[in-house]
C-alpha cells in the first residue's frame, strides 16, 4: 500500500512538472515600464515659448497708427475747406473780415458785429480763451463772402469792457473798392495810453 502511494506521489509530481510551463505562459506578464520621454533641451524650448509671442507683436503701435490717421483725416478735411472756400468764393469777388489785437490791454472784447453795405453778415461771441489767443497774438477770420466789384462799406460794431471796467462800446467805418482781386481788411483793437482808452484800427490788404 506504501509503494502505491508513493508511485502515486511521483506521477502527480511528474504531472506538475509537466504542468508549470503552461501555467507559467497562462500568466500576465509584468508591465514593461512606459519609455521615458526625450528631455527638451533648453534653447529648443526658450525657442518654443517665445515662437508665440513674437507671432502676437503687432507691427507697429497701435497708438501710433490712430494718430497717423488721424492726421490724415485732418489734412483731407483742410484740403476739402480749401477747395469749397475756392468754389464758392472765387477770387475776383472774395471779400474776407479779420480780427486782431495789438496789446488790447485797456478793452476787454465780449463782441463783434460785421455789416456790409448797411446788411450784418456776421456776429460773434468771444470766450476768455479766444480774448486769450488774441492777446498772445492771433488773427480770427470773422466774414468770408462774395462781393461784386465796385464801391462798398463795412462798419464793424465792437462791445466789451474799457478802462475802469466799464461797458464800451464802439464803431468804426471804412468805404473801399472792391476789384477783381481778392480783398482782405483787418480790424485791429489797439491801446492808446496817451488817451487811457483802446482805439479800433482798419488796415486794407490786397
Amino acid at each position: 500500500m506504501l509503494k502505491l502511494t508513493r508511485a502515486a506521489l511521483i506521477a502527480l509530481g511528474l504531472c506538475a512538472t509537466a504542468l508549470s510551463p503552461a501555467f507559467a505562459a497562462d500568466a500576465p506578464a509584468a508591465p514593461a515600464s512606459a519609455p521615458l520621454p526625450a528631455a527638451v533641451s533648453a534653447p529648443d524650448a526658450a525657442a518654443s515659448a517665445a515662437a508665440p509671442a513674437a507671432a502676437s507683436v503687432p507691427q507697429g503701435s497701435l497708438d501710433d497708427r490712430v494718430q497717423a490717421t488721424k492726421a490724415d483725416v485732418i489734412s483731407l478735411n483742410r484740403d476739402l475747406l480749401v477747395l469749397e472756400e475756392e468754389l464758392l468764393f472765387p477770387a475776383n469777388t472774395q471779400v474776407a473780415v479779420f480780427v486782431s489785437m495789438d496789446v488790447g490791454l485797456l478793452f476787454d472784447l465780449d463782441s463783434v458785429q460785421i455789416r456790409l453795405d448797411d446788411k450784418v453778415v456776421s456776429t460773434y461771441l468771444y470766450t476768455p480763451l479766444e480774448v486769450q489767443a488774441l492777446h498772445r497774438g492771433g488773427v480770427q477770420r470773422v466774414y468770408l463772402g462774395d462781393l461784386r466789384a465796385g464801391s462798398h462799406e463795412i462798419v464793424a460794431f465792437f462791445t466789451g469792457k474799457g478802462p475802469h471796467d466799464r461797458d464800451y462800446k464802439r464803431a468804426t467805418t471804412i468805404k473801399f473798392d472792391k476789384t477783381t482781386e481778392p480783398k482782405y481788411i483787418e480790424l485791429q483793437i489797439k491801446d492808446v495810453q496817451q488817451k487811457l482808452q483802446p482805439e479800433f484800427d482798419v488796415k486794407v490788404w490786397q
